[in-house]
């Protein structure tokens, strides 16, 4: 089989692995989907203009483990309990290959933007499908040990000293932050997380089902 072929890549807010939301669709963050020069033939998306989502096929880029491993311990089920890998969609896999589905938002000069992306910043896309609701919607799935865990999202308090940081980027920050940056193994009271979103560096600490905000600043511009 011939190899893949990265046809494209996606620009997000998210820099590092870290604050990554856990699916696609959970947050309605912005990407832009950049073709490779070979591929940025604005005839090949004639007609996507008709869909409302998309199906995107990238790869784990940033897996550092040459290995795959049968089992995995998800970080949904608090690291500590093995399950098979294809249970999950952990990166750890034979092939590296992931799976979103995400909301065009427009189709502008040849790039597509979208949200819902739970995509690293310039993560490899390897192939574009259209989004098709009466075979790919199935209304009675069972979403197995995924089910037990979904919609536990933290209250969010950020100073105004913050806000005022953060400006007209303060509600996708909070919607980001709602859904629990840290790997779910990680309950410590007292440590203070930090990651990089956007353009900002952002530190914060989680008591019970609180996350508060303990410091921001402006790291640098975004093209998203």
């Amino acid at each position: 089989m011939e190899n893949l072929k990265v046809i494209a890549r996606i620009k997000t807010d998210f820099p590092t692995k870290f604050g990554i939301p856990r699916q696609s669709g959970l947050v309605d963050t912005v990407g832009k989907i950049v073709f490779e020069k070979e591929y940025a033939d604005v005839s090949a998306l004639k007609g996507l203009e008709d869909f409302s989502h998309l199906w995107l096929i990238w790869g784990f880029s940033e897996v550092d483990k040459p290995n795959w491993s049968p089992t995995v311990r998800p970080p949904r089920l608090g690291g500590n309990k093995r399950v098979g890998v294809f249970a999950t969609r952990s990166p750890y896999r034979p092939n590296p290959i992931g799976l979103s589905s995400v909301k065009i938002l427009e189709i502008k000069n040849g790039e597509i933007y979208v949200s819902g992306a739970d995509l690293l910043d310039n993560t490899p896309i390897y192939d574009i499908k259209p989004y098709i609701p009466y075979t790919d919607c199935h209304t009675d799935a069972v979403g197995g040990f995924s089910d037990a865990v979904f919609g536990d999202n933290l209250k969010v308090e950020i100073p105004e000293e913050f806000k005022e940081i953060l400006g007209e980027d303060y509600g996708k920050t909070v919607a980001v932050l709602e859904g629990d940056p840290r790997p779910h193994y990680q309950n410590d009271i007292n440590r203070i997380y930090a990651f990089e979103f956007s353009k900002y560096h952002i530190e914060f600490k989680v008591m019970d089902d609180l996350l508060t905000v303990t410091k921001i600043t402006k790291t640098g511009e975004k093209s998203v």
